[in-house]
């Protein structure tokens, strides 16, 4: 197979793919693939699409030996493989506590090559969780182990879906978990779209057969099941305490995400290495998404998926960019915690809602929190402490020029159309720290000149869980100080988003695999 790279398709190409390779090479074609797809944007008005195929011809060898075009290669596939298995018995089957990304990937790779693991989830199934959720943007009433971050398939699962990642791919991990979620329901393109995501939509699909898979292979799963206590002796894990009773394991994949702050708090006091590390917080701010199609695609727009942005600002020192960037999507109520109040952003496979919000955030470290490990934890509660108590529990809500000039807003239109949950105007300058509102301020009036009509956006606040505030520290072969536990994913302070935690899932699956036989 051929590998054809940068292969410029425009816009407005209404032929046939197979058509435009067979002109490009100038030779009839047996078969091609779509490998890698994205929008050139550079220039506002020359757009096109670049395209990596993979195609099969006749006499390929022969082709290659007399070509000079440098954008044709052979072709080499990444192909994953699983390591084999190690010699080490395992007494007690290795057991798996969360079922976000990581440990959705964990425990199916763990029950596909027979390991048999069992899966601890403190929240519900998916389709109840789902209920729990709606009720709670509806009626305000909070389950406080069943809503955005707790229960099947994690925080992600009410997001939206993106899969992109900066983390090279050298063993096809990132090829591998996209090939999954395909084989489980996800659309097709997300093998090769640049920036693919999947909505929430899609997602809630993707976890259930996921399920469906890990139980077929042998996996074990118990919802409603907090982990609440770790048996140490000898440095080593003994048992785990799961709603008050003991279960005997060698294994712990810990795969909490990060608001499990009951779990690293009961870590902490075990002896658990823990460090403190730095995270970002800030804002939500919305726009109509014909304001950044319009920007992005002065031209093309109405022909081109919802536009994306993505910008960065330096204040003082101080990093102020956005985060989770969501075209046709809502912002959230992501609240876990009884007198909180947090918010996420979430958009459906067809990003089509009309607003596009992005969360806009601004760094801190410990300099800002202090020094203990878990300093962190209580910086965010804090923040989302006070949104709560000047919200009475809604989502709070300002125009960013009334937030500029220290007004409460009033008679925003179309909340409903943006927010999944009830809103309260508030002025957000009294939930987050001074040094971070200047920096907003300062970012998103800069923002302003890349993109005409941003600062004229609606905030909402506060976004606290952009990353973990903690690092539960693992060695090389990724466990912890205490033999047998192995952190992994987000919560961890592993990982950044649906595909890295997943991917961290799947290392932590291998390095179990290559010391302990299987089960079968």
């Amino acid at each position: 197979m051929l590998s054809l790279k940068n292969v410029k398709v425009p816009i407005d190409y209404d032929g046939t793919l197979e058509d435009f390779i067979k002109n490009y090479l100038k030779r009839d074609i047996i078969d091609y693939k779509i490998i890698k797809k994205s929008i050139d944007a550079r220039s506002k008005h020359e757009f096109c699409y670049i395209y990596e195929f993979g195609v099969t011809i006749k006499n390929e060898e022969e082709f290659i030996k007399h070509n000079k075009n440098k954008n044709i290669t052979k072709y080499e596939e990444i192909v994953y493989n699983f390591p084999k298995s190690g010699n080490k018995l395992l007494e007690h089957s290795p057991v798996v506590v969360g079922l976000g990304p990581a440990g959705l990937f964990a425990s199916y790779f763990l029950a596909k090559h027979g390991y048999k693991p069992i899966i601890f989830e403190r929240g519900k199934r998916l389709e109840e969780r789902i209920k729990d959720v709606d009720t709670f943007w509806r009626e305000g009433i909070l389950n406080k182990n069943s809503n955005v971050q707790f229960g099947e398939g994690g925080a992600g699962t009410f997001s939206d879906g993106k899969l992109n990642t900066q983390v090279k791919d050298k063993e096809g991990r990132i090829k591998e978990v996209l090939r999954i979620f395909v084989e489980c329901g996800a659309p097709e393109e997300i093998l090769y779209e640049k920036n693919p995501h999947i909505g929430t939509d899609n997602l809630r699909l993707v976890v259930k057969n996921m399920r469906k898979k890990i139980i077929e292979y042998g996996g074990v799963i118990h919802y409603n099941s907090t982990l609440e206590d770790i048996i140490i002796k000898d440095e080593k894990l003994d048992s785990i305490i799961v709603n008050g009773e003991a279960f005997k394991t060698d294994v712990l994949v810990l795969a909490t995400g990060h608001s499990a702050k009951d779990t690293f708090n009961m870590l902490y006091e075990r002896r658990v290495n823990i460090t403190s590390k730095p995270f970002a917080i800030g804002i939500r701010i919305v726009h109509p998404q014909d304001l950044i199609n319009k920007c992005q695609y002065p031209d093309f727009y109405p022909n081109l998926p919802s536009a994306t942005y993505k910008l960065t600002y330096n204040s003082s020192g101080r990093g102020v960019y956005s985060f989770c960037m969501c075209p046709g999507g809502f912002v959230v109520n992501a609240s876990s915690d009884e007198a909180t109040v947090l918010i996420n952003g979430m958009s459906n496979y067809l990003r089509d809602s009309g607003f596009a919000n992005s969360a806009i955030i601004v760094t801190v470290n410990a300099s800002d929190f202090g020094s203990n490990p878990l300093d962190g934890l209580k910086y965010v509660e804090n923040i989302e402490k006070r949104a709560y108590e000047l919200s009475n529990g809604l989502i709070p809500i300002q125009r960013f020029i009334d937030y500029e000039n220290n007004i409460i807003s009033s008679d925003i239109l179309d909340i409903d159309k943006f927010v999944k949950g009830s809103t309260k105007y508030i002025n957000i300058n009294e939930i987050l720290p001074e040094y971070i509102n200047s920096s907003l301020k300062e970012g998103i009036n800069y923002f302003n000149k890349l993109i005409p009509g941003f600062n004229k956006g609606i905030i909402l606040a506060p976004e606290t869980r952009t990353s973990s505030p903690v690092r539960i520290l693992r060695d090389e072969k990724l466990e912890s100080n205490i033999s047998g536990l192995y952190p992994c994913g987000e919560g961890s302070g592993y990982a950044g988003g649906i595909t890295t935690s997943a991917v961290d899932g799947i290392k932590v699956a291998e390095v179990i695999a290559k010391k302990y036989q299987n089960m079968l």
